[in-house]
């Protein structure tokens, strides 16, 4: 098991601070809901906690209960955003042996890629090639990639913007398991997506930020 840390994070876009002094800790099984107005800073503070993007200050760390060790929170993340990171001349299958081979499991058993099709209601279809596919069907998919290699913290940025009820109802319950697992979920959502009882940080931008629990 490991716990999320951010310390006095803070990032620029440009030469212009977005935010700082972000701090937060998640402990196995929590979550927390990034909130706040266009341009706040959600999706870029999303990046720099999966390693994604430099802070400008402070850092993002995952410290194991084992050995009480932090490293880098990027290595412990599965970083899910608007792109779905999936090539459209291979197969489904391809694609996602693609990231069960180069990212591995990590304190976990990752599923089989027919196993995570089934979980996203999409099996019998690995392989066709992955533009063949809906952008709903391609949007689970990607979701899909969650469940490959194992990874203790999902970063998640509006993972079902566009997807009908059904989608948002499937994506909600893996991220509800996830957690019931000891995972830890960090989104911007609009959407429930399994969120119970998480934290909530409200970016405010250069202004600063807020943080309170949701009831």
């Amino acid at each position: 098991m490991i716990r999320l840390e951010a310390e006095n994070l803070s990032a620029r876009r440009g030469e212009d601070l977005i935010f700082v002094n972000v701090s937060f800790k998640l402990a196995p099984g929590e979550a927390m809901v990034l909130t706040g107005r266009n341009g706040s800073g959600k999706s870029t503070l999303l990046r720099v906690i999966a390693g994604l993007l430099r802070p400008e200050t402070g850092r993002a760390v995952c410290v194991s209960d084992a050995d009480g060790e932090a490293r880098s929170a990027g290595e412990f993340s599965h970083y899910l955003g608007h792109r779905n990171g999936m090539k459209r001349e291979l197969t489904v299958a391809e694609n996602l042996a693609f990231w069960k081979s180069f990212l591995g499991d990590l304190g976990g058993v990752g599923l089989s890629v027919e196993a995570a099709a089934a979980a996203v209601d999409l099996s019998g279809i690995t392989h066709l090639p992955y533009g063949y596919l809906s952008a709903g069907q391609q949007r689970r998919f990607a979701m899909a990639r969650l469940l490959v290699a194992h990874r203790p913290v999902w970063i998640l940025d509006e993972p079902t913007a566009a997807l009908d009820r059904k989608a948002d109802a499937m994506f909600e319950e893996l991220v509800r398991r996830h957690r019931e697992a000891g995972g830890i979920a960090l989104a911007a959502t609009h959407q429930p997506l399994g969120m119970d009882g998480a934290q909530t940080l409200e970016m405010l931008g250069f202004d600063g930020v807020e943080l309170e629990y949701s009831a």
